[in-house]
C-alpha cells in the first residue's frame, strides 16, 4: 500500500517536471504575443483618474481571468474535434484587432474628431465619466479576449502532440502567467508616478539616490503614457497581420520576399482599413435610412 502511494507521488513528480519543461517552451513561443498584449492592454488601461486606476485594472484583470476560463475548455474541444474552427476564430479576431488599429490611425489623421472628444469629456458629469469608464473597461476586456485566444492557441499548438492532461496543464499555466504577468506590469506602469513620489519622500535630499530615482519615474510616466497609444496601435496591427500571414498561406506566399514584420504590418493595415471602410459604409447607409 505504502509503495503504491510513493509510486503515485513519483509519477506526479515526473508529470510536473514534464509540465514545467513544456510550459517553458510554450511560454517562449508566446513571448512575442505577450509583448504585444502588454502594449495593447497598457494603452487600454491608461487614461483614468489616479484614484480609479487600481480598481479599473482589477476589473480588467478579473475580466481577463474570466476570458481564459471561457477560452481554455473551448480551445481544447475545438482542437480535438473541429481544428479548422480554431483558425476561423483567429481570423475573425484578427479583423477586429486590425479594425481597432486602423480606427486609431484614422482618428490621428482627422484631428477634429480628437478635439471634439476632448471638449465633450470636460463637460461630462461624474456619472457620465463613470459610464465612459465602464465602456473603456468593456473595450479592454473584449480586446483581451481576442489576444487571449491567440495566446492560448499558440501555447496549445506547442504541446498538441502531448497527452491531453499535459495539454491542459501547460496551456492553463501559460494562460495564468500571461494574465498575472501582463497586468502586473501594467499596474506598475500606471502607478509609476505614485511609486516615484514615495521614493522621493524616503530621501528629501535632491542629490540622494532615491530622490533622483523617484524624480526620474515621475518625469518618465507622462512620456510613457503618451507613447502607449502609438505602441498599442502598432501592436494591434502587427498581431492582426501576423494572424493572417501565419494562417493564410496565400498571403504568406505573396509577402515571402519581405521581412516578416513588414509583411505583417502591411497585412494588418490593409485588413484594418478595409474593415474600417466597410464599417463606415454600413454606418452611413443606416444613417440615411
Amino acid at each position: 500500500m505504502a509503495s503504491g502511494f510513493f509510486a503515485l507521488l513519483d509519477d506526479i513528480a515526473v508529470l510536473m517536471d514534464d509540465v514545467a519543461a513544456m510550459s517553458k517552451v510554450a511560454t517562449k513561443k508566446t513571448a512575442g504575443i505577450l509583448g504585444d498584449d502588454l502594449a495593447v492592454n497598457a494603452e487600454k488601461a491608461s487614461g483614468f483618474v489616479s484614484s480609479r486606476e487600481i480598481p479599473v485594472l482589477w476589473a480588467i484583470t478579473k475580466g481577463s481571468f474570466i476570458n481564459k476560463l471561457i477560452i481554455l475548455p473551448i480551445a481544447f474541444l475545438l482542437s480535438a474535434f473541429i481544428p479548422w474552427a480554431v483558425t476561423a476564430i483567429l481570423l475573425v479576431g484578427a479583423v477586429y484587432l486590425a479594425f481597432e488599429g486602423a480606427e486609431k490611425i484614422y482618428e490621428w489623421i482627422v484631428p477634429h474628431a480628437k478635439t471634439h472628444q476632448t471638449v465633450a469629456t470636460k463637460e461630462l458629469s461624474p456619472e457620465e465619466i463613470l459610464e465612459l469608464e465602464k465602456e473603456k473597461i468593456k473595450s479592454a476586456i473584449v480586446t483581451d479576449f481576442i489576444l487571449s485566444v491567440e495566446i492560448v492557441i499558440i501555447a496549445l499548438g506547442a504541446v498538441l502532440k502531448e497527452p491531453l492532461l499535459n495539454q491542459i496543464l501547460v496551456t492553463s499555466i501559460v494562460a495564468i502567467i500571461a494574465t498575472i504577468g501582463v497586468y502586473g506590469i501594467v499596474a506598475l506602469i500606471v502607478r509609476m508616478d505614485d511609486l516615484g513620489w514615495r521614493l522621493m519622500k524616503i530621501n528629501s535630499n535632491e542629490k540622494g539616490f532615491f530622490y533622483k530615482l523617484g524624480s526620474l519615474l515621475v518625469a518618465a510616466l507622462p512620456k510613457i503614457v503618451k507613447s502607449l497609444s502609438v505602441i498599442g496601435t502598432i501592436a494591434l496591427i502587427l498581431v492582426a497581420g501576423g494572424i493572417f500571414v501565419h494562417n493564410l498561406h496565400l498571403i504568406e506566399e505573396w509577402l515571402h520576399g519581405l521581412p516578416a514584420i513588414l509583411g505583417e504590418l502591411i497585412t494588418g493595415l490593409t485588413v484594418g482599413f478595409i474593415a474600417l471602410g466597410v464599417f463606415k459604409l454600413i454606418k452611413a447607409l443606416f444613417k440615411k435610412d
